[in-house]
């Protein structure tokens, strides 16, 4: 019995580009990264129209071209901060920047006027949606099967939703997230000890050793697909510093013991202009040799990589051709711009094949998730069509199936392998 699939003719080079789209549209794709919760965290889940035209990108454009003060901005209400940009960036003007767009684009795939003079039609929609259909509405228009969440079992208002109990969700896949501890210990190590961990001020003691208790003991009751965290520019490993001790000894081990990665986001400089709030954080180069001594001290580990700087791209690439324990991802923040995703993905298929993950949403507001995929698909689409058309070129039949299963690679496949949806089917 013949083992090999049977295989389709070679494509000729004009027919490439319609299988590459016709991939990249019926691909439903997990979405590794993103700021959205499932409808049992009730008000932490962002979604509607007023949370889409707030959204800080959007904000700071239009402190930008309107010249209206932050401080006058954050007096009004959430509805009339909307309807202020509603006004300044889509009716005074044309929304032509990458955010701005975006909104125009949810507003046409949910069949909504884009140049309404009031906000009026849209609300009227968003107020008669049902939460958990409008999910499964946004997630059709967007082409994806689920999201990873960001959560903070620490903070406050989320933490008393895990307390209570979170059914599972399959759209929706947990993340743990580690900013409070290993970047905020002084301001949060108190809510360690209140959950009865033997951890002080100074993480002296037993404090690293109960740390990594309540990693595995949360984590048992979560079920998150990685550990996450956002570090500054200015992060240095190893260093003479309690977040070294942490990562090293507490971190690190336990996401060993689960057999789930460790997503490092690097390059963060924060509240440059805290006028702005949310949007007032920044960009910096981070410095890599912090990263290549993890993945030579930490071979077991698997590391997850995004870094915020353009110029930080290369390199990271390039590590990633050494170490096959760092998975980079997605192009974060900043970078999410068409011209820059081009050129990124570009260097990273020919230095690295299929092998990495080229986007995540980083959606804070359900809806956005239509645009930022809409761009990814059609961003995507003439990078892997040159791809495959200069591989034709060189003397390599390409095959309909190849591209089909690549597009799965990069979209589902790559993230599934490295963490327990793989195992879970999920």
């Amino acid at each position: 019995m013949n083992a090999n699939p049977v295989q389709s003719t070679p494509l000729a080079s004009a027919e490439i580009a319609g299988v590459v789209e016709q991939a990249l549209t019926a691909t439903p794709i997990i979405d590794m990264h993103t700021h959205l919760y499932s409808p049992a965290f009730g008000d932490i889940n962002l979604w509607g129209i007023d949370q889409l035209l707030t959204y800080h990108y959007l904000e700071a454009e239009l402190f930008r071209a309107s010249g209206m003060l932050p401080e006058d901005y954050w007096k009004l209400s959430k509805p009339q901060q909307a309807d202020v940009i509603w006004q300044e960036l889509f009716v005074k003007r044309p929304p032509v920047s990458e955010a701005a767009r975006g909104a125009v684009r949810v507003l046409q795939a949910l069949g909504l006027p884009t140049d309404a003079p009031t906000l009026q039609p849209a609300r009227a929609f968003f107020a008669e949606q049902s939460v958990s259909q409008h999910i499964d509405h946004v997630f059709a228009l967007a082409g994806i099967k689920s999201v990873v969440m960001t959560n903070d079992p620490l903070d406050p208002a989320e933490g008393a939703v895990w307390d209570r109990g979170v059914e599972p969700d399959a759209r929706f896949h947990p993340v743990l997230r580690l900013d409070r501890v290993l970047n905020r210990w002084p301001e949060h190590w108190h809510l360690l000890q209140q959950r009865g961990y033997a951890v002080d001020a100074a993480a002296t003691g037993k404090s690293i050793a109960e740390t990594r208790r309540w990693l595995l003991d949360v984590s048992a009751r979560m079920k998150p697909v990685y550990m996450a965290v956002s570090l500054p520019d200015t992060f240095v490993y190893p260093e003479g510093d309690l977040r070294t001790r942490l990562l090293r000894e507490a971190v690190l081990p336990a996401c060993r013991e689960l057999d789930i990665p460790v997503s490092l986001m690097i390059g963060v400089r924060y509240q440059v202009n805290p006028r702005l709030r949310l949007a007032g954080d920044a960009v910096g180069k981070a410095d890599l040799h912090s990263l290549e001594r993890l993945c030579v001290e930490f071979p077991e580990n698997r590391i997850l990589t995004s870094l915020l700087s353009r110029e930080n791209q290369h390199e990271l690439t390039v590590y990633a051709r050494k170490f096959a324990n760092l998975m980079p991802f997605g192009c974060w923040w900043f970078l999410n711009n068409p011209s820059i995703v081009e050129e990124m993905t570009r260097e990273r298929i020919e230095m690295l094949g299929m092998t990495f993950i080229p986007q995540h949403s980083d959606a804070r507001i359900l809806e956005q998730v239509i645009y930022k995929w809409h761009n990814t698909r059609r961003t995507m689409a003439p990078i892997l069509t040159n791809a495959y058309a200069t591989l034709a070129q060189d003397g390599y039949p390409v095959r309909a199936e190849q591209i089909r299963e690549d597009v799965q690679r990069l979209f589902v496949t790559n993230f599934q392998n490295w963490t327990p949806l793989q195992s879970a089917g999920r």
